[in-house]
């Protein structure tokens, strides 16, 4: 891989920023005023933050061996500990992601780190 120069870096991130800001405001030009949601964008919002979190545990799960190592103890103690923290922190999906991620590192690299 080949060193990027800084001047290249700084214009690569700000694109990004720039491309990031535009996807998260343009909804709210599109839809600004009285002008009503439609039904097929409202479902959308509905609909999609659960099959994203869904897509990312099968993501996250699509390399576990359960015959082998630690037989995915640590992922299944994730997945429950975000369930846990789903329901405690009253359906806060990023106290819940963020819990269950860090009681998965805490359990990868210290409970069950194989020396």
């Amino acid at each position: 891989m080949t060193n990027m120069p800084f001047y290249q870096q700084v214009i690569i991130i700000a694109i990004c920023g720039i491309i990031t800001m535009i996807t998260r405001f343009l909804p709210f030009f599109i839809f600004r005023g009285k002008k009503e949601i439609p039904q097929f964008v409202r479902y959308l919002g509905k609909a999609l933050p659960s099959s994203i979190f869904a897509m990312l545990v099968i993501y996250c799960l699509r390399n576990v061996n359960i015959i082998s190592g630690n037989h995915g103890i640590p992922e299944a103690i994730g997945i429950v500990s975000t369930a846990l923290f789903y329901f405690l922190s009253k359906k806060n999906m990023l106290i819940s992601i963020a819990g269950g991620t860090l009681t998965y590192m805490i359990c990868q690299n210290c409970l069950f780190s194989v020396q």
